[in-house]
């Protein structure tokens, strides 16, 4: 112990040889904690400067988008929820399944152009004023032909009233019927407000005028027709030869669903704008060419008080035959004016429609919101007086084939 003493004692600058020296470090604790938070700033540095986020660091919301109801929108087997409840018994119902704001690609069916477009939030339900009436801004409304479903409000037949009868537009049927007529059903609209603008303000009040169910507010645009003396039509997406390749968008009627889910998805497309005097198929070529599947939805536009429109797209629809035996009013385009969309083919389209009205009284045409469609069917419209012809809405057209 006293010679590891005296070794411990050794003054500096001696010979140590065989005893123990002390080892001091190279920097402070001090220094090596300020390497280590430089090192981390170098992280924060790298992180900021190479991450493929240009936002990085910034404040961010999330936001959850909610899709329809699985039985109704993608479940194909489950069976759907009812759809539609009486608004005495259920007051609450049209806010059981809100629709919030979407974008979707819509296919044009004549010309194969694919649109991004954004379907509304909210359902027409939670825009009333007092529960049960439609919103003030919809003229012409009458809330005695509106019930709740889940969705929002859709057509129904009351007090003797049916909406084909009184979202009619005006026409002198007496001279319809004395003289050859010509309707021109103007679809795809709704999508795109330039296009739907165009056609409500360019067209004589006896052009009539079909919707599709999306868009920011097909409501808006759809009311704004009916201001300007249009008749209205809701057109219903349904399945097409080629589906899902060709798909007319969400909450299309299919062929592979069951009656209930697809009445479910019909009440849908009901709930998304007032006023409309009839439904018309979006696409829909294999849809309409199925008995089994159009039965229920023929029966259900008859049950609240519709006419239907068949476009015309396939001679193997069966909805002629089943709107008969509904006493379902019922027209069917001759054919589409503007398949090839140049002046001179929709001249020569038009023409000849002429010919067909002379020939058997009626002829029904129908065409998109093509500017080259909407400018010359308005040059067109204005020679039908001198040609001994009447334009009339359609409800016109369907009453006197009827009566015919």
């Amino acid at each position: 112990m006293a010679e590891a003493a005296d070794e411990l004692s050794t003054p500096l600058g001696q010979n140590t040889v065989g005893k123990t020296r002390r080892v001091r470090l190279p920097f402070t604790a001090m220094q090596a904690l300020a390497v280590l938070l430089g090192l981390v700033l170098v992280g924060f540095a790298g992180v900021a400067l190479f991450n493929d986020n240009p936002l990085g660091g910034e404040p961010i919301a999330r936001i959850t988008l909610r899709n329809p109801p699985p039985a109704a929108a993608d479940d194909k087997h489950a069976p759907a929820e009812p759809a539609v409840k009486s608004a005495a018994k259920a007051p609450a119902a049209a806010g059981d399944a809100k629709n919030d704001a979407k974008t979707v690609t819509i296919i044009d069916g004549s010309s194969g152009k694919r649109q991004d477009v954004v379907i509304g939030a909210g359902d027409p339900a939670e825009k009333t004023t007092d529960g049960d009436a439609p919103p003030l801004a919809m003229t012409g409304i009458d809330p005695r032909l509106l019930e709740k479903s889940r969705y929002g409000m859709i057509p129904v037949v009351a007090d003797g009233l049916k909406p084909f009868t009184v979202y009619a537009a005006e026409a002198d049927r007496a001279k319809a019927a004395r003289m050859p007529v010509v309707a021109i059903v103007v679809a795809g609209l709704g999508v795109g407000a330039a296009k739907t603008t165009d056609a409500i303000m360019k067209l004589p009040p006896a052009v009539t005028l079909a919707f599709t169910p999306y868009g920011a507010d097909p409501g808006k645009l759809a009311e704004r027709a009916r201001t300007q003396r249009h008749e209205i039509l809701l057109q219903i997406p349904m399945e097409p030869f080629d589906y899902p390749d060709n798909d007319p968008g969400p909450q299309t009627l299919l062929t592979t669903l069951s009656s209930e889910q697809n009445l479910d998805r019909l009440y849908w497309h009901l709930s998304r704008l007032q006023g409309y005097a009839g439904i018309a198929n979006f696409m829909g070529a294999r849809f309409v060419a199925t008995d089994p599947v159009m039965q229920p939805i023929v029966r259900e536009a008859a049950k609240r008080g519709l006419s239907f429109f068949d476009d015309g797209s396939t001679p193997r629809s069966v909805a002629q035959s089943l709107s008969a035996g509904q006493s379902l009013p019922f027209a069917k385009a001759d054919f589409a004016i503007d398949v090839v969309p140049t002046s001179a083919e929709i001249d020569r389209a038009l023409v000849k429609l002429e010919t067909i009205a002379k020939e058997r009284g009626t002829a029904v045409g129908v065409a998109s919101a093509l500017p080259v469609s909407i400018e010359r069917l308005g040059a067109w419209l204005k020679t039908l007086d001198s040609k001994g012809i009447m334009l009339v809405p359609l409800t016109t057209a369907m009453l006197k084939s009827k009566s015919g």
